[in-house]
């Protein structure tokens, strides 16, 4: 195989445009590999980063994109089975997790269901210089590199030989939803044929209509803007009923609006996957008492909370937070994708752009600017 250089579209830092930079191909030892990247989308924190809104450091420069589907072209020969077990060759479709914890700090011995709260941890997209590993590059380059030597923590999972890379890019975000969804049951506030509302109507809200009614829910209603494409699609997905936020344009409105929908003393479950800072106090007033809220979207300094929380308790809720996903919970979102592929259009969802400096910049800025549901970048368009 030919060590061409590999390109990658780096950020100096927030409010910056991407450059497509070269790096050298990198050598693939015993228990490495590289995957060349079909598809990755420009998830909700890859907006924050570049609004400045992260709450802590960043090393910057470096390459964002980390819901990826990607091919293994390079492997080590120790490199043999994903984290299930199924065995990996070169040509085998592959998604891997942006968290990749150290596995050996004190979360990840001892809590290796909290694995999300690694004490060390690499992220996909974290710049350690061009000729460093493991995890030089994020999802929006041609290739990404994976090392269990250097990070043992590193999960791979292996894709169905016949899910098309598109599609396989989506388990990352819909893993969160299933995530949040499982966090509720256990908490005892979902069950089979409750009533869900979906605060957020972006890439996170749609899948997440998509898991609650895979995972049991009787009704669900989706709270949100724009028409088109988002609420449009949400309603393509199954909602039985959106509400438009550009058209309800209160929260007197759309608590009124959500409640008629509903009837009866209010949802059993909402979950905010908005990350809209006053989403919380009104997705509590949907909910019926002794319901449950799930926090999805609160997860940066983008804004202060204003908030009578003390409903929490005169409600007598339960209130769930939910950050994420650990590795762990990965099959649980190829599962569901391979599952459910021809139920949902998962396809309508993303939105193509090339892998240029051009295509790049228009991907973060539509997505910003709510014109696509889930911005895609395809580098090989040929793999998806």
């Amino acid at each position: 195989m030919q060590r061409q250089p590999i390109r990658v579209a780096t950020y100096d830092g927030p409010g910056g445009k991407p450059t497509i930079r070269e790096v050298p191909w990198p050598a693939v030892p015993a228990k490495a590999a590289l995957i060349k990247i079909g598809a990755c989308g420009v998830c909700g924190t890859d907006q924050h980063i570049l609004k400045g809104h992260w709450p802590k450091k960043l090393p910057w420069p470096f390459t964002l994109g980390h819901e990826i589907g990607g091919v293994i072209v390079e492997k080590g020969a120790e490199f043999t089975e994903d984290f299930m077990g199924k065995p990996l060759d070169v040509g085998s479709k592959v998604m891997i997790p942006p968290l990749m914890p150290c596995g050996h700090c004190h979360y990840c011995v001892h809590y290796p269901e909290s694995a999300n709260k690694c004490l060390t941890p690499v992220y996909y997209g974290r710049y350690l210089g061009f000729d460093k590993a493991p995890h030089l590059w994020g999802g929006w380059a041609e290739y990404v590199y994976v090392d269990l030597e250097m990070l043992p923590g590193t999960k791979v999972y292996k894709l169905p030989d016949d899910m098309s890379l598109r599609l396989g890019a989506l388990s990352e975000p819909l893993t969160s939803c299933i995530r949040a969804f499982n966090r509720a049951k256990r908490a005892g506030g979902f069950n089979w044929g409750d009533t869900v509302v979906i605060q957020g109507s972006g890439p996170i809200g749609i899948l997440a209509v998509a898991a609650a009614q895979e995972m049991g829910a009787g009704r669900v209603i989706c709270v949100g803007a724009p028409e088109e494409p988002r609420l449009a699609l949400a309603r393509k997905f199954g909602a039985e009923a959106t509400v438009n936020l550009e058209e309800y344009t209160t929260a007197e409105a759309r608590i009124a609006r959500v409640r008629e929908i509903v009837g009866g003393f209010g949802a059993d479950l909402v979950m905010d996957c908005s990350g809209h800072p006053t989403a919380g106090p009104e997705g509590i007033e949907f909910l019926r008492d002794g319901g449950t809220y799930v926090e999805m979207g609160q997860f940066t300094d983008a804004g202060s909370i204003q908030t009578n929380w003390h409903r929490i308790c005169t409600k007598d809720l339960n209130v769930l937070g939910s950050w994420a996903f650990t590795g762990n919970d990965l099959p649980l979102g190829v599962d569901m994708l391979y599952r459910a592929r021809d139920k949902y259009p998962f396809l309508e969802m993303q939105t193509i752009y090339p892998f240029t400096e051009a295509g790049v910049t228009q991907a973060v800025a539509d997505a910003m600017a709510m014109k696509t549901v889930k911005s895609t970048i395809v580098p090989f368009p040929e793999l998806v």
